[in-house]
């Protein structure tokens, strides 16, 4: 697969993609702080409290009866917040890095913060309503992600990216080829998946969501599909 490095694609309409930034650090301080080990080991607490839980949401079984401080369906937004390993966050994040700043750039701050959280949210019940019994919790910040790449595919297809081609082979291919490949990738696994603790589900809801919201969030004088840029 890819692993994005760099996009040519300079920031039009905002000097700096202050939601993209902010959004990645709390993120990094999140897990930091809360589930590294370094300073709290809040690890199985914090995702008891804060993860969607499927059959929790479905059935309200009581499953984190002890642990519960917010009401249920805030579970969907706190969740994007929240990672299981080192490379799970760092996954998340630089594609966050690489992406979101043109997508933000295309909608302003206050709307992408909204279209993030909305594709989360999506992705977070595409996955309960997919699994309704599990009572596995699922965090990170994919679907949200997810949708942001979406809403960049349909931004900006024809944009140069540089990528590491199997993780060790840099080169530089079009937005196009890049993102369609993970999507693939993500509707592939829905039924192939050997890696049964990925929320592929979950992938897919941010996807549609963001491929939905983006025509109607965009400022209206932002092109899609990089309209008026040559091939």
């Amino acid at each position: 697969m890819f692993i994005p490095l760099y996009d040519a694609n300079p920031l039009r309409t905002i000097e700096t993609p202050v939601v993209t930034r902010t959004l990645i650090g709390v993120t990094v301080a999140v897990f930091l702080l809360f589930e590294s080990g370094l300073v709290i080991d809040a690890q199985m607490a914090s995702v008891g409290m804060f993860a969607v839980i499927p059959a929790e949401v479905h059935l309200g079984g009581g499953l984190r009866s002890e642990l519960a401080v917010i009401p249920e369906p805030l579970t969907f937004v706190t969740y994007v917040f929240l990672h299981g390993s080192w490379m799970h966050l760092i996954g998340n994040m630089l594609f966050l890095w690489v992406f979101g700043d043109n997508v933000e750039d295309a909608m302003g701050h206050a709307r992408f913060l909204a279209f993030y959280f909305i594709c989360g949210v999506a992705g977070g019940i595409a996955h309960a309503l997919a699994n309704p019994t599990s009572e596995a919790p699922m965090i990170g910040a994919s679907a949200a992600v997810a949708g942001t790449l979406a809403a960049y595919l349909i931004l900006h297809p024809k944009v140069k990216l540089w990528v590491l081609v199997l993780g060790r082979i840099p080169l530089k291919i079009s937005a196009m080829w890049v993102i369609s490949a993970w999507i693939l990738f993500q509707f592939v696994n829905l039924f192939i998946a050997l890696d049964q603790e990925t929320a592929y589900w979950a992938h897919v809801g941010g996807l549609i969501a963001g491929a939905v919201l983006i025509p109607f969030m965009r400022r209206p004088e932002v092109p899609l599909f990089d309209r008026g840029l040559p091939s």
